[in-house]
Formats: structure tokens, C-alpha cells, sequence
């Protein structure tokens, strides 16, 4: 009994690397995908050729942190959109079991950019988002998406006053400057995503 269960522990941990393994790692291409919003309108990734980066951000509307970091993040967008900068958010528990958000809760969020719905999680596996809120960078490099950045917004989800280092913003400043980047994965803080 004892060897079962050290197997089936060994099996799970191997299953859960092998999973991780899977999706994209930095500098990677990312293929185009396309999910659903709130009114079931179809958005593609490629809709957003002629922006110069753009930052996918999976979030979730019952999550503590994605809600104090809902205001970083919609004036992070609205400063950077006049500069070819498009953000993305992506809800990957909608409609998923009790607690879980519902189509109507994407709806009442009045952003200027998309909020989509990641149906079976497909999307979120294939980027590897552990948590929410967590952010990936990703540049327009000759009409394909490179993943640039992913992980933390910056380094104090409680109190914005009191963030000193802005990884997010940092990225974005050294993407548009064609610079490398200095931070290019940091463990994001938040609610672990359920696998549904």
C-alpha cells in the first residue's frame, strides 16, 4: 500500500512538470488563438497586428488580488494604449462551479479593452498561468508575437503606494525602446487558478 501510494504521489508530481513543460517558455512564438467575450464576439490575437506589444493579463473578478490590481492595470493600459500597447484580460474560470465568475460579471466591467472568456482553460495551460492576476508580455516582431515577460505586475499587490519596483511597466518601457529585457519572469502573487 505504502509503494502505491508513493507512486501515485511520483506520478502526480511527474504529470503537473510535464503539464508546466508544455506551454510556452520565454522568447517563444505564440500562435494566434481566438476566445469569446461577454456578448459571444470572437477576438483573435491576431486582431492586434498593428499593435506594438500586447499584454495578456489572466484575472478573475472573485480573486482579492485581481481586484486590488484592477485600477493599476486599467491606467497602466490607458497609458500606454496611445503608444501601441493593447491589453488583453482573460478570465480563466468563468462558468466553472460554484464561486466560479459568470458571463454576466465580464459584462459589467466597462474596460477599454477586451475581456475575454478562456472556455476549458486552453488558453491559460498553453501560457502556463498559474495564478491571477498574472501578466505575459508579448512583442509584435515582424507581424509574430514573441512572449517577452511573464509573472508579477510589480512587487506590492496590497498597497500601490508602496510598490518599488514596477515590473510590468519596466517591461513594457523596455520592449517599446527595442532594449532587452532586465526582468523577464517573476513569480506572480495571487489566487491559484483552479483546474476545471
Amino acid at each position: 500500500m505504502k509503494y502505491l501510494a508513493s507512486f501515485a504521489v511520483a506520478f502526480l508530481v511527474t504529470a503537473s512538470v510535464f503539464a508546466q513543460g508544455g506551454s510556452y517558455q520565454l522568447g517563444s512564438k505564440v500562435a494566434d488563438f481566438s476566445l469569446k467575450d461577454s456578448q459571444n464576439k470572437s477576438v483573435s490575437l491576431s486582431d492586434f497586428a498593428n499593435s506594438k506589444t500586447v499584454v495578456l493579463v489572466f484575472t478573475n473578478n472573485q480573486c482579492p488580488y485581481a481586484k486590488l490590481y484592477e485600477n493599476r492595470l486599467v491606467t497602466l493600459s490607458g497609458t500606454y494604449a496611445p503608444r501601441g500597447v493593447q491589453f488583453v484580460f482573460i478570465n480563466p474560470g468563468v462558468g466553472l462551479g460554484e464561486g466560479s465568475d459568470k458571463p454576466e460579471d465580464l459584462a459589467s466591467k466597462n474596460y477599454s479593452f477586451p475581456y475575454l472568456v478562456d472556455e476549458g482553460q486552453k488558453i491559460s495551460q498553453q501560457f502556463g498561468a498559474t495564478k491571477t492576476p498574472e501578466v505575459f508580455v508579448l512583442h509584435n516582431t515582424n507581424g509574430e508575437f514573441v512572449l517577452k515577460y511573464k509573472g508579477a505586475i510589480d512587487d506590492n499587490p496590497q498597497v500601490a503606494s508602496n510598490v518599488k519596483s514596477n515590473y510590468l511597466k519596466s517591461v513594457i518601457d523596455e520592449v517599446l525602446a527595442n532594449k532587452p529585457v532586465s526582468t523577464s519572469d517573476k513569480r506572480a502573487t495571487g489566487c491559484i487558478i483552479k483546474k476545471y
